[in-house]
């Protein structure tokens, strides 16, 4: 079986430190395939010195990356990480967008939302005019990430990533071209919500991820809990593991295909 974790945070130090091993579990339990986002202009160089890596090491190799800038460093952006971004990018045709987007988990104030807003849409017109795929960061604002897309005319589609939302908010995003992130929200039997949004998605609709090294109380996440998201995803949709697994890793070969529009 193969499988692909679209979001896992490998130069992480809790990850980077024991690489390694960590990826070889992860192989040993069907996981052989990853996409490596940054989060902000210091995490730039050492996520593409990780992707330089896999392609010189077999053990590291199939990893894609994404550059960008998380909502939470926003307040921090100055016009020249904008211009860096747009030139990494330019050196490094396969590396996507990411991780972009919006949180509105405690910034209600309105400068800091307009503030997140202006940055993740200078950030999706990067992603335009570099015709790149993005993923993006979704935390109660899928309205104006939707808006956000609107406006800036994206077309490129990408992964909305550990998506915690609604079903009717999931069709909001795949009718934007969006897949949907699955994945370690369902390691927790209480939340009940995104269970019953993967009942509702089509099979084309979602790829899975850990987010690793975050998400699990008291312990690193890895990439080898795929495995068992698949096995959980396969159990709330009725099926066997095996299809979740060819529908999953189909999506990710349309994602990654270059230049798609879709």
């Amino acid at each position: 079986m193969n499988l692909t974790d679209t979001h896992c945070h490998l130069a992480d130090p809790a990850l980077r430190e024991n690489l390694t091993h960590v990826l070889t579990a992860a192989r040993e339990a069907g996981v052989g395939r990853f996409i490596v986002p940054a989060t902000r202009p210091q995490d730039w160089q050492d996520v593409a010195d990780l992707a330089q890596r896999s392609s010189e090491n077999p053990i590291l190799g199939n990893i894609h990356i994404a550059l960008g800038i998380h909502p939470w460093f926003s307040d921090d952006v100055s016009e020249p990480d904008f211009q860096r971004l747009e030139q990494v990018l330019q050196a490094r045709p396969t590396a996507w967008v990411g991780e972009i987007g919006l949180d509105f988990y405690d910034k209600t104030q309105t400068p800091q939302r307009e503030r997140q807003i202006q940055v993740f849409s200078r950030q999706l017109a990067i992603a335009q005019t570099l015709r790149r795929r993005v993923i993006i960061h979704n935390l109660k604002a899928t309205a104006d990430i939707a808006a956000a897309v609107k406006q800036t005319g994206f077309t490129y589609g990408g992964i909305v990533h550990a998506f915690s939302g609604s079903a009717e908010e999931a069709r909001v995003l795949t009718k934007l071209g969006f897949k949907i992130g699955i994945g370690s929200l369902l390691l927790n039997p209480n939340a009940r919500k995104i269970r019953e949004t993967l009942k509702t998605l089509n099979d084309n609709d979602f790829v899975l991820e850990t987010d690793s090294p975050f998400m699990l109380k008291n312990e690193i996440n890895t990439p080898a809990n795929i495995r068992q998201i698949a096995a959980i995803a396969a159990e709330i949709r009725g099926v066997a593991v095996e299809e979740i697994a060819e529908v999953t890793e189909r999506n990710v070969e349309m994602l990654l295909a270059a230049e798609k529009v879709v």
